[in-house]
């Protein structure tokens, strides 16, 4: 046992390294864009220069000359090549319900608007960078309070939202005697994983390969046959490994049916491998917010009234909107809660999902003015977080299957050392620094969704593992091998597992923390079939030695897990690639959350006005955790990604045009090792036999819920200003600021 590999408490699987692991390290693991191909072409994106207009003309003469180039692809040969099909919020595959290259309409910058192919890459690439386009521009709407932007009430443009409210907030905040009234902000974020998107189409006959990085592959698979007007049945898409997508490869884009088609064309395998500047607008990204938050208490500290207004920008022809009152309104007892959602259409590519996507912005803006609201109290944060702990949600009065969020307060202060800070603002310094404490509350929805999975077990004590999950680092390969291992008796070395590819038993899309609770659990039921059917009691070598007794050369099952709550007809939706986690507060009968406790150090230079973070310490309670190695490693990737959601990440974009501007690793800004130097997880053992059989809940995204804000508490603390707006930057701090 080290740091990295943590000793196991109560309810906790070992820390057996990666299953994956040699194979990732060695360079041996394939991704997408590494499968070899005989023949191969090579597909380059042409991107608008402009967010609203049309085109006019290509001039292309002169590119389709040039050596090696083999086809251009354009609105003038590709206008009825691929169907529209829904968005995924309509219950659609796609991200964005703008068809490239389907007219000469432009929605957005970036959109694609050509796709050379040639024999080369670099070929490719110079006939792109070659092609004269000629535009007619509109004028484009950027953000807030751009003109020609619409603001929509959410509950207006969509039946399945509901502004989640109860009581008389009204006249409960007038009545209050201790009352916060703020707004913040958080920027456009966008995900910018290691693996750039591709994707590899090959044709075999009437059948496509299809090669992606992928978070639901089923999705792509019955999404794409739509958009090409073929039977799902011989599209097969493949994607074993995923190099970082935290959302941004969840859904199905628009780019893969272009590829699909390029090769069809041509006759032979076409690769796109698309570049960091164009990922910016090809797929999803965080959605930039506002939002206003109003909290009443009495002197005690208790909460009487709560009020949260998100807004959020969205594209012109999608409605996305992560909403995320859903949980902030639920966080604490308040008997008069009243919320709102408002989305504002933009000339903007459509958003999506981002680690975490509702609560990290959400929640930023509800811990921030917990946190104010503290001081206006003259009351330790985290007593007033306890004062208003609740083992029933406000709104409805449904229970929490576990809540331990106090559990985690409590083990994180003591290891932080909270008890040594001294509440008023700029009173802790180190020489020139001046020394901020600050804490945040972390809450994340256990969702779960229907999953499938075949098991074989081997006359030789093997067994093996297949479903059509997705291995996007979290590390599923290496706990489904554990759930496998556990079950049947067997050391974890005997245990092989196959994931990422549609011609294994679906899974679901590997989004929302929803794989290990929902995957292990199918899992489970597969080998307990194996066992009922050779020796309910018999477990490892004697389980082994039934199934040799029998003269059986394996026995295999296949099981089908559905959550509780999830509606008739799930399994089946799951076999049509649909994504559809069911559970947190959207439960008719219950509550499920996991929840941790987020504590920050940070040191801000009194000259200069420079933030550090010299330390970090946060606790979850997340159920059953089956591998404290790679559950560290999760949480401590999302504490990292806090810092750098308070500190460092905005896409910066140019409100006159409409259009990004740091698009590259070199001026988007993420934390690099220097700005993360002690980070402590701790894991609060608890067990909760309601979610399901094993008692799982996800913990990929809330180790990011409320690090933001627990920065920022830090930064009031250490400075006595309060930056209400995402990301914390040297010129707000400076003291004529």
């Amino acid at each position: 046992m080290t740091v990295a590999a943590p000793t196991p408490k109560a309810n906790m699987g070992q820390p057996v390294p990666r299953y994956d692991g040699l194979a990732k390290v060695t360079g041996s693991a394939l991704y997408a864009a590494d499968f070899p191909h005989l023949d191969l072409a090579y597909a380059y994106l042409v991107s608008s220069g402009i967010a609203k207009g049309r085109v006019k003309s290509l001039d292309v003469r002169e590119v389709r000359t040039l050596p090696g180039v083999l086809d251009i692809l354009s609105h003038e040969n590709m206008s009825d090549a691929v169907a529209h099909a829904k968005f995924f919020s309509d219950g659609g595959p796609v991200s964005n319900s703008v068809v490239p290259l389907s007219s000469p309409e432009i929605a957005y910058a970036g959109q694609t608007i050509a796709v050379v192919l040639a024999n080369s890459y670099e070929a490719a690439r110079d006939a792109a960078q070659r092609i004269v386009v000629d535009y007619d521009i509109d004028p484009a709407s950027a953000t807030f309070g751009s003109k020609g932007a619409i603001d929509q009430v959410l509950a207006e443009q969509s039946k399945k939202h509901e502004d989640p409210k109860v009581g008389d907030f009204a006249s409960a905040y007038a009545a209050a005697p201790v009352k916060i009234d703020a707004a913040y902000s958080t920027p456009t974020q966008h995900h910018n994983p290691l693996e750039l998107f591709a994707t590899v189409c090959s044709w075999d006959g009437p059948n496509l390969t299809v090669y992606e990085p992928s978070q639901n592959v089923y999705g792509i698979k019955n999404g794409l046959a739509q958009q090409l007007g073929m039977d799902a049945s011989r599209v097969r898409v493949i994607s074993p490994f995923i190099g970082g997508a935290f959302g941004s490869k969840g859904a199905l884009t628009q780019r893969t049916a272009i590829v699909a088609v390029a090769a069809k064309r041509l006759g032979r395998p076409v690769k796109l491998v698309a570049t960091r500047r164009q990922a910016f607008t090809i797929a999803t990204y965080r959605a930039e917010t506002r939002h206003i938050i109003k909290l009443a208490a009495t002197p005690d500290g208790k909460l009487q009234a709560l009020s949260h207004e998100g807004f959020e920008v969205t594209s012109r022809p999608d409605p996305y909107a992560v909403a995320g009152t859903d949980a902030s309104t639920r966080m604490y007892a308040c008997p008069n809660i009243v919320s709102n959602v408002t989305i504002v259409r933009a000339d903007r590519s459509t958003p999506g999902f981002m680690r975490a996507p509702a609560e990290t912005p959400y929640f930023f803006a509800l811990e921030s003015a917990m946190d104010e609201l503290a001081i206006a109290l003259n009351m330790d944060p985290i007593e007033l977080r306890r004062v208003n702990d609740t083992m029933k949600e406000p709104i409805k009065g449904l229970p929490y299957t576990s809540r331990s969020l106090m559990a985690c307060f409590d083990e994180a202060a003591t290891a932080f050392g909270w008890s040594k800070r001294n509440p008023r603002p700029g009173s802790m310094r180190d020489g020139d620094w001046l020394v901020g404490w600050g804490c945040a509350t972390a809450a994340y929805p256990t969702q779960m969704a229907p999953a499938s999975a075949r098991v074989s077990l081997f006359p030789d004590g093997t067994a093996r593992v297949e479903t059509a999950s997705h291995e996007i680092g979290t590390g599923i390969y290496t706990v489904a091998a554990q759930t496998a291992a556990e079950q049947l008796g067997l050391p974890f070395e005997k245990i092989t597992v196959a994931l990422g590819d549609t011609i294994l038993p679906p899974a679901p899309v590997s989004g929302g923390s929803i794989t290990t609770a929902s995957v292990c659990s199918v899992i489970a039921q597969a080998c307990a079939a194996i066992r009922g059917k050779l020796s309910n009691e018999a477990v490892g070598a004697d389980l082994v030695e039934a199934l040799n007794k029998r003269g059986l050369g394996a026995i295999e099952e296949y099981a089908e897990w559905v959550p509780h709550g999830a509606k008739a007809g799930a399994m089946q939706a799951l076999y049509k690639g649909a994504a559809q986690p069911i559970g947190g507060a959207k439960l008719e009968d219950r509550m499920q959350f996991a929840f941790g406790a987020q504590f920050v150090e940070v040191r801000v230079h009194s000259q200069t006005r420079e933030v550090r973070v010299p330390r970090m310490v946060s606790a979850f309670a997340a159920g059953r955790i089956m591998n404290t190695r790679t559950a560290r490693s999760q949480l401590m990737g999302g504490m990292i990604w806090g810092i750098g959601s308070a500190l460092h990440e905005q896409t910066d974009i140019d409100t006159n045009a409409a259009r990004y501007v740091n698009t590259d690793l070199a001026e988007y800004l993420i934390p690099v090792n220097a700005d993360v130097v002690d980070i402590e997880v701790i894991m609060v053992p608890e067990e909760d036999k309601l979610v399901n059989p094993l008692g799982i809940k996800g913990i990929g995204e809330i180790g990011i819920v409320g690090a933001n804000a627990a920065v920022a508490n830090a930064v009031y603390h250490a400075t006595g200003q309060r930056i209400r707006d995402l990301p914390l930057r040297i010129d707000g701090l400076m003291p004529s600021a």
